[in-house]
């Protein structure tokens, strides 16, 4: 839809807004006599009302959440209150002019009712105009973020946030040797070994630096950015079969077989979950061999 079109709809609709209050305005006017009010107060009672829809319409345009839904109600309360207020004006023929004060209904609950309703408009429109006014004032919309970098992010980055988004080679496994022998032992998996990460030489600055005197400052530690690199880590020692067996046996010396567990075993010489399974088997595999050789002994 091009402009023109645009500024052509909306002149119709105020237009039809503007005689639509007009017609509002003559029963509104009239009630507001009737209740007691004098003719500036009835001539200015009908856009205390229909203002008000106004004023929450436009907020519920702006808000967002809980407040839209205040305003929504606050439009719906409103245009119902008008709805009635021009219902009763087009039911008592005698309310037209509002020369003088009378009852809304034959029935006193009724009359009751309606004199609440058209005199509480006006005290509820302070109240509900000014919450929306200020709900709108306080309004921020939220901001509209993109999935890439932004020019406000740092340029400095560090050297283990470019390590990680580098691809990681998978650490090479080597097997263990195969030896053959009477009473062959179960299989150890080794642990892997980290394979060393060449450094980067520093890029020279091509244009010399200037040394300015900066005051120092004190800071507090440092807190921890992401994960540590690869590079920066300590290199574990790589063990054999033999000698993690070696050091499980040692370490289990004086235990009981009922703490001789794959979990206790794994604390002990810190391996994996694995290994511990696999010498704990071959800790009671030898275990259960003594206590035979013992039982023929005697």
């Amino acid at each position: 839809m091009n402009r023109f079109a645009k500024s052509l709809l909306v002149a119709a609709l105020v237009a039809v807004v503007g005689m639509a209050f007009r017609v509002s305005w003559n029963a509104q006017h009239d009630v507001a006599r009737t209740v007691g009010a004098d003719e500036t107060a009835a001539w200015l009672y009908p856009f205390v009302v229909d203002g008000l829809m106004a004023l929450a319409l436009v907020a519920t345009l702006v808000l967002t959440g809980r407040d839209r839904t205040f305003a929504l109600r606050v439009l719906a309360g409103y245009t119902a209150a008008s709805l009635v207020l021009n219902y009763v004006h087009g039911l008592v023929p005698a309310l037209r002019g509002g020369e003088a004060r009378m009852q809304l209904a034959d029935w006193d609950p009724a009359n009751w009712a309606l004199v609440l309703l058209a005199t509480s408009l006006p005290v509820g429109a302070i109240f509900f105009g000014s919450d929306l006014v200020a709900k709108v004032l306080h309004h921020r919309a939220p901001p509209i973020t993109d999935q890439g970098e932004t020019d406000q992010e740092p340029t400095n980055r560090l050297g283990s946030d470019l390590q990680e988004s580098a691809p990681e080679t998978p650490p090479a496994v080597t097997e263990p040797p195969a030896t053959e022998s009477a009473d062959p032992l179960p299989t150890v998996v080794p642990e892997p070994v980290a394979e060393p990460v060449a450094e980067v030489e520093p890029v020279k600055p091509t244009e010399p630096l200037v040394l300015r005197p900066v005051a120092a400052v004190e800071s507090g530690p440092r807190r921890a950015t992401g994960r540590v690199p690869q590079s920066a880590r300590t290199p574990r020692p790589t063990r054999t079969p033999d000698e993690l067996l070696a050091e499980a046996r040692s370490a289990t010396a004086g235990w009981s077989d009922e703490k001789l567990t794959a979990e206790a075993i794994r604390k002990a010489v810190r391996t994996s979950s694995a290994n511990g399974r696999t010498l704990r088997d071959a800790l009671k595999s030898e275990r259960a061999e003594r206590a035979v050789s013992e039982a023929e002994a005697a």
